[in-house]
């Protein structure tokens, strides 16, 4: 299981002057070596003053105030695991389209800055602008834009919640079709839930949102008593009860539409389950 990132914080002293980065880092955190404080300034886990600092040479004032996260990302360094393998669906001048697989992070974190889906698709495209996410364990379609344009063009269409996403998921239980009108920190939340097939123990459902919350549809299925399988967050006892178990969180994003920014046609991708989900959905029928 990967270990959840940790923050340690402290204030640098008159014994730190004079000091590099990556030896003052050692000197306040127990079991911290200077091989790994170097990783982990490298990996952007460090700031200084609340600014990502990534110079492992950099030497400090007294009072400076040190921030260090660290977990998982660390972890994966270490053990050295090729980056997750992802597909490029679509690209052009304005936009790339990514069927992200599940386990990659959409975009920098306190920890890092390297390694997520933002980051390695800017080493291809150079840079690229963050339009929306998708869940660490969900898998499925999401767009990059290319330009300040087109990310401004975009960002609204999704403010306004003028773009198609549809989801697959595998909730628990016998679900009918319906729309769950609930809002999440206050703010509106609409999600329309139809019955795909009826397997053993549950139910493949089409998931469309009308908006775009975080965690808008694990929440709203685990609302209803029918969590998606393999939520660890929200899916409580149900889902982690349910057999078989499901290989990671049921739930993918299948389809996604929208007005391309510079055409001004409607665009529209679909990509299906992948094969860890669609073998287990097999077992299920």
């Amino acid at each position: 299981m990967t270990t959840a990132a940790t923050k340690t914080t402290f204030a640098t002293t008159a014994e730190d002057v004079g000091l590099r980065l990556d030896q003052i880092l050692p000197r306040h955190i127990a079991g911290l070596s200077r091989r790994k404080a170097r990783v982990v300034i490298d990996l952007g886990g460090v700031y200084v003053d609340r600014a990502r600092v990534k110079v492992a040479g950099r030497t400090l004032r007294v009072g400076q105030q040190v921030e260090v996260v660290m977990g998982g990302v660390l972890e994966r360094v270490a053990e050295a695991k090729p980056p997750p393998v992802f597909e490029i669906v679509h690209a052009d001048d304005a936009i790339v389209i990514v069927d992200k697989p599940a386990g990659l992070v959409t975009a920098p974190t306190p920890e890092s800055d390297r390694g997520d889906l933002l980051d390695l698709v800017g080493r291809q495209f150079g840079e690229v602008y963050l339009v929306h996410r998708i869940d660490l364990p969900t898998s499925g379609l999401l767009v990059f834009a290319r330009t300040r344009d087109a990310n401004k063009a975009l960002g609204e269409l999704f403010k306004t919640h003028d773009v198609e996403r549809e989801y697959r998921a595998v909730v628990i239980g016998e679900l009918s079709a319906q729309t769950i009108d609930r809002p999440i920190e206050g703010k509106r939340a609409v999600t329309h839930v139809t019955p795909l097939e009826t397997l053993r123990g549950a139910t493949l459902v089409s998931a469309v949102l009308e908006t775009g919350r975080t965690h808008q549809i694990r929440l709203h299925l685990a609302g209803l008593g029918h969590p998606v399988a393999g939520d660890r967050a929200h899916g409580g006892e149900t889902s982690r009860t349910f057999l078989p178990r499901a290989p990671r969180l049921a739930l993918h994003a299948q389809v996604l539409g929208f007005v391309h920014p510079l055409t001004g046609e409607k665009v529209r991708w679909e990509r299906p389950v992948p094969p860890e989900l669609s073998s287990w959905i097999a077992r299920l029928r």
